[in-house]
């Protein structure tokens, strides 16, 4: 009785999305202390170094903890979960496990029903659905490049210029002015 969404006009399910999108915003952003109190480790020249470029942010634990904090306060953290996992993929060293991780990977990330959906063209998505039909450890390259380059010419950016990076930026500043004080106190 069901077609499912593949049987509805790409407007309809673009439209679709749209809403979701709109709606989503009705939604209490989640509580993100508890991730921000992890950050509380770095070093304001450490955070300071996440703005040279994305891929230093990527490469830095606290750093991608708090881009993930970022997207996840604005309902777009599946397009980093989805980079994680293709990453993870690539270095999957056993070619048995290769199938089932890609079936995995699509039916989360890119299938028409996928629960956490990225945003990638038709072509890629065809691409990558012929590529998971016959894995590789190569089978994802073009869809986690579009991906990145979305996160690094969009997200990137507006993480940089967040309220939450300011925040943080300003209070490592203001605990490492503390210790320094404190430091020079206990010199006299």
């Amino acid at each position: 009785m069901c077609r499912g969404l593949e049987s509805l006009p790409t407007t309809c399910l673009e439209r679709a999305k749209e809403l979701k999108a709109r709606f989503g915003c009705i939604f209490q952003k989640p509580d993100l202390s508890h991730k921000m109190d992890k950050l509380s480790r770095v070093t304001p020249e450490e955070c300071m170094k996440w703005r040279e470029s994305f891929d230093r942010l990527l490469a830095n634990k606290h750093g991608l903890c708090a881009f993930r904090a970022f997207l996840v306060s604005e309902y777009s953290e599946e397009n980093l979960a989805f980079y994680l996992a293709c990453e993870d993929y690539r270095n999957t060293t056993s070619t048995s496990k290769l199938s089932a991780k890609a079936k995995k990977i699509y039916e989360e990330f890119i299938g028409s029903d996928a629960p956490r959906e990225v945003n990638i063209d038709h072509e890629t998505r065809a691409v990558t659905k012929h590529n998971v039909d016959q894995p590789s450890p190569s089978c994802f390259d073009q869809a986690q490049s579009k991906v990145y380059t979305l996160m690094e010419k969009d997200c990137y950016p507006r993480f940089m210029r967040s309220a939450m990076y300011c925040e943080l930026t300003r209070s490592l500043s203001r605990k490492m002015a503390q210790r320094v004080g404190g430091d020079e106190k206990t010199r006299k």
